[in-house]
């Protein structure tokens, strides 16, 4: 049985038009609160014609709302376009308007409500844009990792969310956090939709990888309802004949978690440091945290954290060559309750540190929705996608 068309997909054979995704803002924005403004652009000619998507609202945009998801900047007009906006829009897709964001792209929640999980968080930072794709009001938005902030909210909100190989997708006009961790991606309702959209902006497709998956035998220290659905998961990718076995990843691997939190914050500290003598606690009780605590890492301990890094990503690269996919949770566990926190990392920071493709696609489960991780070499982005889609298909 053929698995379900994705709203993109539906876009692209002309099924679906942008007053399918302008009703879905209409009836549900009041309840999930995704965006900051909607204000719809004309679409343009290419392989992405007549397919609406909304930009995380940390990229400047001309003529419309660019607040960085702070009332610092209530108001705020952007001025240019950013490059990836242009970009997207140069192959024809159809700019609705900027979702909300964390404060600054850190800790400090967005309004946004999580349209498959009520009560609980839709995670952050790129909050809007995972619960826009979830309600149906984008066939696919852009958002930003730095730890987590793609796989985790897509994991949250039940939606596929892929982060590229580090540098792949332009950042310029794009507000910067950690410069040697910050990524742009995106998010689609199905793992296919995906493949369809970096295909459609002229990456090459690929066949994909011989279906053998490590499952690290690290702790990543999941929580019980995640480890049921990733054994389940397992079980279904046999039985599809992926080749699954537990191994250890790399020595110098178990290092990348604590160097990219010292990089984040000390990068993350002296990109708002003057926005942060200027407004103190304003700016974000979480972020002013981070830049207290960021702007006393000596320069040492930094560059000892790029140099675990960078040993890291050597290790996985000769590790990716025995082993050409790794699995694991997408996050610790289901969506948190409540909106005060936005749910943790850990599961993502690491493939964000080495700069690898990571994706992530929901899993079939009863109540809050929860992800599969899985990544690749770096360089390998279309060939995780079509692994991504016979997963996808599997489970």
């Amino acid at each position: 049985m053929p698995a379900p068309c994705g709203t993109l997909e539906r876009c692209l054979r002309g099924e679906l038009r942008a007053d399918y995704f302008l009703g879905n803002i209409e009836e549900h924005e009041a309840r999930v609160n995704a965006w900051v403004a909607a204000a719809p652009r004309p679409g343009g000619d290419g392989p992405l014609a007549g397919v609406p998507f909304g930009v995380k609202d940390i990229f400047e945009s001309a003529g419309m709302a660019t607040c960085y998801g702070s009332a610092l900047f209530a108001g705020r007009m952007g001025q240019t376009d950013a490059a990836l906006i242009t970009q997207l829009c140069s192959y024809g897709a159809q700019l609705l308007g900027k979702t909300h964001t964390t404060a600054f792209a850190y800790y400090d929640p967005a309004p946004t409500r999580n349209p498959k999980a009520p009560g609980r968080t839709p995670g952050g930072s790129s909050s809007g844009s995972a619960a826009a794709v979830a309600a149906h009001m984008a066939a696919f938005t852009v958002g930003t990792q730095t730890q987590g902030s793609i796989l985790r909210p897509a994991s949250f909100c039940g939606v596929c969310g892929f982060k590229p190989t580090f540098g792949v997708l332009t950042l310029e006009g794009a507000l910067p956090f950690a410069p040697s961790l910050d990524t742009a991606g995106f998010f689609t309702e199905t793992a296919r939709d995906m493949q369809l959209l970096w295909c459609a902006l002229g990456n090459p497709a690929s066949e994909p990888p011989p279906l053998r998956a490590i499952i690290p035998t690290m702790d990543f220290d999941a929580y019980e309802p995640m480890t049921l659905a990733l054994t389940a998961a397992v079980e279904r990718l046999t039985a599809a004949g992926w080749h699954i076995r537990s191994a250890a990843l790399p020595e110098p691997f178990a290092e990348a978690r604590a160097a990219v939190t010292t990089i984040n914050r000390y990068e993350g500290a002296r990109t708002h440091e003057a926005l942060w003598r200027a407004h103190g606690a304003a700016i974000g009780a979480k972020l002013a945290a981070l830049v207290e605590e960021g702007l006393a890492i000596p320069e040492e301990e930094y560059g000892a954290a790029l140099a675990a890094l960078a040993r890291a990503r050597e290790s996985m690269e000769m590790f990716f060559e025995r082993w050409p996919l790794v699995l694991t949770p997408a996050a610790p566990g289901r969506a948190p309750k409540g909106y005060a926190s936005t749910g943790n990392p850990r599961m993502n920071a690491p493939w964000t540190g080495i700069g690898v493709p990571a994706i992530s696609i929901p899993m079939p489960v009863d109540g809050p929705p929860l992800g599969l991780q899985l990544t690749a070499a770096r360089g390998r982005d279309a060939a995780l996608l079509a692994a991504a889609v016979l997963a996808g298909r599997a489970l």
